[in-house]
């Protein structure tokens, strides 16, 4: 998936930020960059869930999938942040990134009452 992405509820401490680029990461399958189409220095790293997480399976509420689009099935992407800062490789289990990949809107959304971490070992959630 290579997709222009524009959030539909801008991205905590990217406010100012709608239009992104979803970008494959060459030779590593389901791994992507999202990348700023406003602000070149701003890039975060995104894992396929289907891909790399099977047995991640969060719930979303209607309101959640409504804020883009509710998309139709087959049309819900869903992206976990990496994060890379402190050596060790980990996902936001707790935040993913949901995409609808018929129109391009997405929204990261918190996962309320729900037992997923925020900084998940990479290795730990396969």
């Amino acid at each position: 998936m290579s997709a222009a992405l524009t959030f539909a509820v801008p991205m905590p401490g990217l406010e100012a930020l709608s239009d992104f680029a979803l970008v494959p990461v060459e030779d590593a399958v389901g791994l992507y960059s999202l990348e700023s189409a406003d602000d070149a220095g701003v890039r975060l790293f995104l894992l396929d869930a289907a891909t790399h997480l099977p047995r991640y399976r969060p719930v979303f509420s209607a309101e959640q999938l409504g804020r883009i689009g509710a998309p139709a099935a087959g049309e819900l992407s869903v992206l976990a942040v990496v994060n890379t800062s402190d050596g060790q490789p980990t996902v936001n289990l707790l935040a993913p990134l949901l995409v609808n990949t018929g129109t391009g809107a997405c929204a990261q959304t918190i996962l309320d009452g729900q037992d997923w971490p925020l900084r998940a070992p990479l290795g730990s959630v396969a």
